[in-house]
């Protein structure tokens, strides 16, 4: 139901509401001669900035370079190049700017990376949205592979339909994906370097919110894993993090998304400071560690100050 009308209502919001509010309380609250002229200025503001936000801002994309270093890590994967890439919400592009899936593929491609991750969140509510994408994400490649897992909007939990209704989406969205790359569901994958070796693990969601799937098992994913093993962990929802993560394997460094960063943000503050203790960007706890990225899409087509991004890491032995 939040899906569906999201972007009706943060248009309503955005260019209707607060654009009317802002101008009210100026109006009201300061000097009569003044007022109605600042509220004017300041509806006026907000409607550009909304539309800024809409258009400009939300096809910003920005390549990110990081690096976490473990004493873990086989010295043969020193200098190892991940990128990961999230929360695509790839149909909201269409309206938008239609070549935004190209690009994103492209940019991606020319970083040249040992290993791609997608880190959840490819479609809005169904797998009929990723149709016509399988052929453009089937472009992207590196040595060691493609990886993704799905994040909660690719589960059906959104859609008001019968739950043999649900499950059909279900498995719809995990087969178009396995054409695109190596999908993993609580289920992981090692790569090789001569004699060592590094594990990419990819747990299903797990959330904390109400209406969040919890289908990720940390037990399953880290099946037949050593907990000596340096692990690279894919979790979309950054809570997962702190409540099964940490808790309940070693992986050293998980990669998130979801947050989408809040697609806002002001002097480093965005909304989603307000319900999550992880919301964007690199957090340690001890020797360990997550990377939250902000993403490059969202379901509501706006960004301001927070910029979509395509984030390279790069492994360092400590």
């Amino acid at each position: 139901m939040v899906a569906r009308y999201a972007v009706v209502f943060f248009v309503v919001m955005g260019f209707i509401v607060v654009p009317f509010l802002a101008y009210f309380l100026c109006s009201k609250l300061m000097n009569r001669r003044y007022g109605r002229r600042v509220g004017i200025a300041l509806a006026c503001a907000i409607i550009c900035l909304a539309v800024y936000g809409m258009t400009i801002g939300f096809t910003d994309m920005h390549v990110k370079q990081i690096e976490f270093a473990s004493k873990d890590l086989p010295k043969a994967f020193d200098g190892y190049r991940i990128v990961q890439f999230s929360d695509a919400h790839i149909a909201t592009y269409d309206n938008i700017k239609e070549d935004m899936g190209q690009q994103i593929v492209n940019t991606i491609n020319d970083q040249k990376a040992d290993m791609i991750v997608f880190t959840g969140d490819l479609q809005n509510l169904r797998p009929d949205e990723l149709e016509s994408k399988v052929s453009l994400f089937q472009q992207l490649h590196a040595p060691d592979g493609v990886y993704s897992i799905l994040g909660n909007h690719d589960y059906a939990t959104y859609l008001d339909c019968d739950e043999a209704t649900k499950k059909k989406n279900d498995l719809k969205t995990q087969q178009l994906e396995r054409k695109m790359w190596t999908l993993l569901m609580n289920e992981n994958r090692i790569i090789r370097r001569g004699n060592d070796s590094i594990v990419i693990a990819g747990m299903e969601n797990w959330g904390v919110q109400k209406r969040m799937p919890r289908n990720g098992d940390v037990g399953k994913t880290m099946k037949g894993i050593s907990p000596k093993s340096f692990t690279v962990m894919l979790q979309h929802d950054p809570n997962a993090w702190r409540a099964k993560i940490l808790p309940e394997c070693n992986a050293q460094l998980t990669l998130s998304g979801h947050t989408h960063g809040g697609q806002f943000s002001l002097f480093g503050w965005n909304p989603a400071n307000f319900t999550y203790s992880e919301c964007f960007g690199m957090y340690y706890e001890g020797d360990r560690a997550i990377y939250v990225s902000s993403g490059l899409g969202g379901i509501i087509p706006f960004r301001l100050g927070q910029p979509g991004e395509i984030v390279v890491i790069t492994l360092r032995k400590k």
